[in-house]
């Protein structure tokens, strides 16, 4: 009896971990066929965008226009008998979200259905969302079975109204998932008056995990005040001034009496005489009151780190020595109150104040905390997607076309240092932890330094903009990258070392209207920044990778915005095609696909060895 107990037992326990390993199998082949779908899934659809520059409304205008991706979503979902009358006429209706009759196209309510389906179905085919995302509740139980080509009921397509507002459904559906990621390529803040309405569009629950954030220079400077740099936060506050952002920084809570009036008591509207751009008297007090501020903050870091070959920035020995010897000819201001002859880099008392102040809100302000959260967390100074190498401005390379060395390292070394160092000063800045100088120094120079991936200037000449006639002075020398990437041994360079097939970056306008053109001739290199910003070329550029194909965008003016927003129809976009694929490209294509490859062979090899 012992015994046939025991053999029982041993009986049930083999079962049990039969079950078990069984269960473990299962499991492994269920993350092996995703990995599967994955590999075979064409690639996102992206859209790349640089250099917003505070300009809120016209991005959201614009991000809902979908950038042209309608036409080009329909000519890749529909057959290639599809003429282009007959897919510009899906694109109004899809826009519209209605049916409307054309006598050259011909097409019922039906055939527009049967369309839409189809469009609907390439994006989900290979993207994977949740149905309770994209689609209304009332029609989700007949979509799917449209999608899954199942009977549905005849009233869809012989009763108007109910054909009609199946239409209106599909419609929407199309339009939330055309979009499937974003690349935004930095500088978010300065020039426009809404960078908080952008990354509150950016950060929100429907975009938070569609978009790769890349720093630009400008978000470095609100990053480097964040993080306690007071030449950064006298700088960042000087431009706010310069564009009479006051309601920026009323929406952000920002305190402004003192510095409002310590400028007005020290720079009258009258004695503000240099090329000071601020509208308002008020602004223009506070410009060239923080403007000082900011010179004699930068000295002394640049003084204090010899190693960032910044001597030409130190100015105020040099304007002392003017305003004493009376050799003022070559200014176009002369009224420097609190500039001391004998120790021009040392603040007055009032300026000292002015500048606690502020660098006691920074720090603390809980409103831009919540903003800058978005960057601390969630920006990078590259990104790779789609074999693309992503950057705001550079990679710093010298004269003969080889990386710059900074700090010791160079090329993609370079970028993770930088990387690290600004995780490590946001999460001091984020906890109210005490930051170290010299990460608050790197972030003035990542800023203006000529060796900066963010920059790419020999150097800045803010003092010399401000107050020096001579405008050969105002030069900014743009340094070797475009230079370098008319090369083949560069951009071979570039690709071995971060093992990609194409760079995409922003910062430098291009003017379209010149002739300019995007990509470079072989498509390698492609500049994406047109000028968002009305203080740029008010136009823009941006950047769309289908499976099919890659293409260019000048983007509309905001008056070609409002009238196509009043029309309902498309704003009017000039496309630079870039680049063509003779079959979708997939995720097997692209560097992620090698990774998922690895993984995936990884995993077979464990079923493999597994037994039943």
């Amino acid at each position: 009896m012992g015994t046939q107990t025991s053999q029982q037992e041993d009986t049930a326990r083999d079962m049990v971990q039969d079950d078990i390993q069984i269960n473990e199998i299962d499991k492994l082949a269920s993350q092996l066929l995703q990995m599967e779908i994955d590999l075979n899934s064409n690639i996102p659809t992206t859209l790349w965008i640089s250099d917003l520059h505070g300009e809120g409304d016209r991005f959201k205008s614009i991000l809902r226009g979908r950038f042209g991706l309608l036409y080009q979503t329909c000519r890749e979902a529909l057959p290639g008998t599809f003429s282009s009358n007959k897919i510009q006429y899906l694109v109004s209706i899809i826009r519209k979200k209605r049916f409307f009759h054309d006598d050259e196209i011909r097409m019922d309510r039906q055939d527009v259905i049967f369309c839409l389906v189809q469009v609907l179905r390439y994006k989900l085919t290979n993207i994977r969302y949740r149905t309770t995302d994209i689609f209304l509740p009332e029609f989700i139980d007949i979509i799917n079975r449209l999608l899954s080509d199942s009977p549905v009921p005849d009233p869809i397509f012989e009763e108007t109204v109910i054909s009609e507002r199946m239409i209106a459904h599909l419609s929407h559906a199309i339009r939330q998932v055309l979009l499937d990621r974003i690349e935004v390529l930095g500088d978010i803040f300065d020039r426009g008056p809404q960078p908080d309405k952008i990354i509150r569009i950016l950060s929100s629950s429907y975009y938070r995990n569609m978009v790769d954030y890349i720093f630009g220079n400008h978000d470095i400077l609100w990053l480097g005040a964040a993080s306690g740099n007071k030449s950064l936060i006298a700088e960042t506050m000087r431009i706010t001034s310069r564009y009479d952002h006051f309601e920026l920084m009323e929406r952000l809570r920002f305190d402004t009496a003192k510095l409002a009036e310590f400028a007005a008591e020290t720079y009258p509207p009258e004695t503000v005489t240099g090329n000071f751009k601020a509208k308002t008297e008020m602004g223009r007090s506070m410009e060239k009151a923080l403007a000082i501020i900011q010179f004699k903050l930068e000295e002394q870091t640049i003084r204090s780190f010899p190693d960032y070959e910044m001597e030409s920035r130190l100015w105020l020995d040099r304007l002392a020595q003017m305003l004493t010897s009376g050799k003022t000819n070559q200014l176009n201001d002369t009224f420097f109150p609190t500039l001391d002859p004998d120790n021009p880099g040392r603040l007055t008392d009032g300026e000292q104040a002015v500048i606690d102040d502020l660098e006691d809100q920074f720090r603390h302000n809980r409103k831009l905390k919540r903003l800058l959260h978005y960057f601390f967390t969630r920006g990078r100074t590259y990104n790779i997607l789609n074999n693309i190498l992503n950057i705001h401005a550079l990679v710093p390379s010298t004269a003969d076309g080889e990386f710059e060395e900074f700090l010791g390292r160079t090329g993609k070394n370079l970028l993770d240092y930088i990387q690290e160092t600004i995780r490590r000063v946001g999460r001091n800045y984020l906890n109210d932890q005490a930051q170290d100088p010299k990460d608050q120094a790197l972030f003035f120079y990542l800023w203006c330094g000529p060796k900066s991936p963010f920059f790419g200037k020999h150097a800045m000449k803010t003092f010399e903009r401000y107050f020096l006639k001579d405008k050969k002075t105002h030069e900014e020398r743009t340094l070797y990258w475009k230079q370098n990437l008319k090369t083949d041994a560069f951009k071979k360079k570039l690709q071995e070392e971060f093992g990609v097939q194409r760079v995409v970056y922003g910062h430098t306008p291009v003017d379209y209207l010149k002739g300019r053109q995007m990509a470079s001739d072989d498509g390698i290199a492609i500049n994406v920044d047109g000028g968002f910003a009305a203080a740029y070329y008010n136009r823009g550029h941006a950047m769309v990778h289908t499976p099919h194909q890659i293409y260019g965008i000048i983007l509309p003016t905001p008056d070609e915005i409002k009238v196509a927003e009043r029309t309902l129809e498309s704003a009017p976009l000039d496309i630079e095609l870039i680049d063509e694929f003779p079959q979708a490209m997939k995720k097997k294509d692209t560097i992620e696909g090698k990774v998922l490859k690895n993984e995936r062979d990884k995993l077979m090899r464990v079923i493999r060895n597994s037994s039943l």
